[in-house]
């Protein structure tokens, strides 16, 4: 089957998709982006996925290109026209095309892209062995709470990180405290099993599938503490992991050369996990409706 993406009101094929050679996503990387797992055909977590990105394009002063229920009918349609049962959707919502330059118009009309393609399952072994993380400096803007396309400094550490064998990284601050992953949000367990994550604000992105598992930990009597914590810590830490969209819940076993724990994946990871399929396995075709 031949992929299909949406750009601008239309359904074309992946390879022939273009945009506008001025369109200001392209030149100024002036937009915001959100990576919708689907699950078994069904979207997860899609009415928060489109509050994130309404509130990134208001803090951006971008408008909605459409209402949520057109949004959210464009998804379920790429995910149709490819077939997806497991796999991601993805939209970009760009300010739009102008002359280059710096300053915009407000009357532009917003572009909008969507992709859908499947996502192989993960290997069993990579959830049995962990993963190994190195830490890199945070060098990203301070409003990294927005998701815009502006990524280069997380495909920077992303690349150092294949260069060192490691599927991610933990990035640090200034003050040695890890802000978040490359294309994660970053946790530990503490010594006494309380789960430790940084809390919301400019220096991470709100991540969906963090906000999820927070909910199911603490749904499930597990405690959640929401504070910065120092690399250093995370060395320490009885047991780390990440977690984003596509990986839902990884555990890490080694950052740098500090083994964690162990040097195997841990109880509490394990559990988390697991509460994170029960909720998967429990969509419902509303989840298509329900955000709109």
């Amino acid at each position: 089957m031949s992929r299909i993406a949406y750009v601008n009101g239309r359904y074309v094929p992946h390879r022939a998709a273009t945009v506008h050679i001025e369109d200001r996503g392209l030149q100024f990387a002036d937009g915001v982006y959100e990576v919708i797992a689907i699950w078994r055909g069904l979207p997860v977590d899609l009415g928060p996925h489109l509050n994130r990105l309404e509130q990134g394009l208001t803090e951006l002063q971008i408008p909605m290109p459409a209402s949520r229920r057109v949004v959210a009918h464009v998804l379920r349609e790429v995910v149709r026209r490819n077939g997806i049962g497991t796999g991601i959707v993805y939209l970009q919502v760009n300010r739009g095309v102008a002359p280059r330059l710096h300053t915009w118009d407000h009357g532009l009309r917003p572009s909008m892209i969507a992709t859908a393609r499947r996502m192989p399952s993960m290997a069993r072994t990579v959830i049995e062995d962990g993963a190994k993380v190195i830490s890199v400096e945070d060098i990203r803007w301070k409003r990294r709470d927005i998701k815009t396309v502006g990524l280069l400094p997380n495909v920077l550490a992303k690349q150092k990180a294949q260069a060192a064998g490691c599927p991610e990284v933990f990035q640090v601050d200034g003050d040695g405290m890890v802000t978040e992953a490359g294309a994660s949000n970053a946790w530990m367990v503490d010594q006494d099993g309380r789960l430790i994550t940084r809390p919301l604000g400019h220096e991470i992105l709100p991540g969906i599938t963090r906000r999820t598992l927070v909910r199911l930990a603490r749904d499930a009597g597990m405690e959640v503490v929401e504070r910065p914590f120092s690399l250093e810590e995370a060395k320490a830490a009885r047991e780390a992991f990440f977690s984003s969209t596509t990986n839902f819940v990884m555990p890490v076993v080694q950052i740098d050369d500090a083994v964690i724990g162990n040097g195997k994946p841990g109880s509490v990871s394990a559990r988390l996990r697991a509460l994170y399929l029960d909720y998967l396995n429990g969509l419902t075709p509303d989840a298509w409706t329900a955000a709109a």
